[in-house]
């Protein structure tokens, strides 16, 4: 389960920063202003903020979506060109990379659907796009990763992301790798589904092994703020960099949290995840959209907190804190809401 990128654009170890830390008074990166910034996952909840975050500070931004339509809807009102593309398409891409300046890479699923697997979409899309950054001589590449991915991972999800990173890394791009813990925001696909799961539990509130499941939160309105600043600062070219909230809290803590947010009360029942498993792989079956999967639930098994957070002390980012009054917009989600998420294709 995860701060999946919404699907999960919008989530699960720990990246080798570099030794040496941004510069006080480090110089930008070559970047002209001229030249549009192209961000994949631009409609997603981290690719939203980032969108506000660079037309913000002045830069053009092109965003590469898979619905023009719902994307006009989410961010046509910001300063920026929308373009509908399919990242696993390498003449696509390129054609979206044609004059840009840098490429951010956000794009990327938490679960997979037919049509949607992680070795195509997490891992050879982002080969692709390195592929077209550098036959459109792109060189500034910042790529969206995962806290714990590897290619060696035994969990699906976390090698494709790890992958991916490999496919970065062993590029000639300028390229910088942020590996944030679980995401959290206004739609997000982590911490809002446990809220519709509130919804759809009266009384008592089931938590995989009691909820000792340990993440890092990080809002995603600070991982844009981290975007942008790692597109400005060249001493972050060729660093990777692990990001996440100012405290490390336990699935318990955070079901409390969003309780105390939604002005609830729930008696937590511990349920040893053996008994889960066959359940969430029944409803994974039956379900258009389950709020969790088996994969998602056994990468609750890795810690997802971060020992060294670039966060403050690279990006000079201020943490936001996961706290009842920063998720208090989990208050308006219904049960109504909640039953037809799970219902929705």
């Amino acid at each position: 389960m995860g701060g999946v990128l919404d699907p999960l654009d919008d989530l699960f170890g720990n990246g080798d920063a570099p030794e040496t830390l941004v510069e006080e008074e480090a110089e930008p990166v070559a970047t002209e202003r001229r030249r549009p910034i192209v961000v994949t996952g631009a409609a997603g909840l981290v690719g939203t903020h980032v969108c506000r975050e660079l037309t913000g500070r002045g830069w053009r931004v092109r965003a590469i979506v898979r619905d023009a339509e719902k994307a006009t809807r989410r961010i046509g009102h910001f300063p920026l060109e929308i373009v509908g593309a399919d990242i696993r398409d390498g003449n696509a891409m390129e054609h979206a990379l044609r004059g840009a300046g840098a490429v951010i890479h956000l794009a990327a699923i938490a679960i997979e659907r037919p049509g949607q697997r992680y070795e195509d979409v997490n891992a050879s899309a982002t080969a692709l796009l390195v592929e077209a950054a550098r036959a459109q001589q792109v060189d500034r590449f910042i790529h969206m990763s995962q806290n714990g991915a590897s290619s060696a991972s035994p969990y699906a999800f976390l090698r494709s992301k790890g992958m991916a990173e490999d496919r970065v890394r062993e590029s000639d791009r300028q390229w910088t790798i942020l590996r944030p813990s679980v995401i959290f925001g206004p739609q997000d696909a982590f911490v809002n589904v446990l809220a519709r799961l509130v919804r759809l539990s009266p009384l008592v509130y089931p938590l995989p092994d009691g909820g000792r499941a340990r993440f890092q939160p990080i809002a995603a309105a600070d991982v844009a703020r981290v975007v942008a600043r790692a597109l400005e600062l060249a001493p972050t070219i060729g660093g990777t960099y692990s990001l996440g909230g100012p405290a490390a809290l336990t699935l318990r803590q955070m079901a409390e949290r969003i309780f105390l947010a939604m002005d609830v009360e729930r008696a937590i029942v511990p349920v040893p995840v053996p008994l889960l498993r066959p359940v969430v792989a029944l409803l994974q079956r039956l379900l258009p959209n389950p709020p969790v999967t088996t994969s998602l639930l056994d990468l609750l098994a890795v810690d997802n907190t971060t020992e060294d957070n670039a966060l403050w002390d690279v990006f000079e980012v201020e943490p936001t804190p996961f706290a009842p009054e920063e998720i208090a917009y989990l208050k308006q989600i219904t049960a109504r809401d909640a039953f037809r998420s799970i219902f929705r294709g």
